[in-house]
């Protein structure tokens, strides 16, 4: 009992010196030295003078392949915006999945095309995967998504044993 009563007196005390110290309020200042505080931070403007992506798809769906080939897709956009485009670094969401992109700049109203190989090698079974875009455009990083399901090999046949 006595162990409980020192803990709750114990916290009581902490509670109460921690509020003390919240509530204290400094001396003002002489008017001489008195700081006028900073003007309100500007909140960000959208930029307006940047490249857009526009692509005709943003998810696709391979439906089923078989497994073992490369299954390819090119998703194909525009620069609707006001800038060049000018693509930094493209990923997949995993190893097997792997995107190619131009290297020069999409100029405004100009069309360009990521290619996205995944290799269903060894993958059975649903696909679901993303590719992940940076660049200077307006939606960045821009997430590109693939689907699909990968049917697996048909099994081969045991060879036959020889009887001697």
């Amino acid at each position: 009992m006595k162990k409980v009563f020192v803990t709750l007196l114990c916290l009581s005390v902490s509670a109460v010196v921690a509020t003390a110290q919240d509530n204290k309020t400094a001396a003002p200042a002489p008017a001489s030295s008195v700081q006028q505080a900073p003007p309100p931070a500007k909140e960000k403007k959208k930029k307006t003078k940047v490249g857009k992506f526009k692509f005709e798809e943003e998810t696709h769906d391979f439906g089923e392949v078989p497994e073992g080939p490369l299954a390819e897709y090119d998703f194909v956009f525009k620069n609707v915006g006001k800038e060049p485009i000018i693509i930094q670094e493209a990923h997949g969401s995993c190893g097997c999945t792997v995107p190619k992109w131009p290297s020069e700049p999409i100029l405004p109203g100009k069309k360009g095309k990521i290619h996205v190989a995944y290799s269903s090698q060894g993958r059975p079974g649903p696909i679901n995967k993303d590719v992940t875009i940076n660049s200077n455009a307006e939606q960045s990083p821009m997430v590109l998504h693939i689907r699909g399901n990968v049917k697996p090999k048909p099994a081969e046949p045991a060879a036959p044993a020889q009887n001697k």
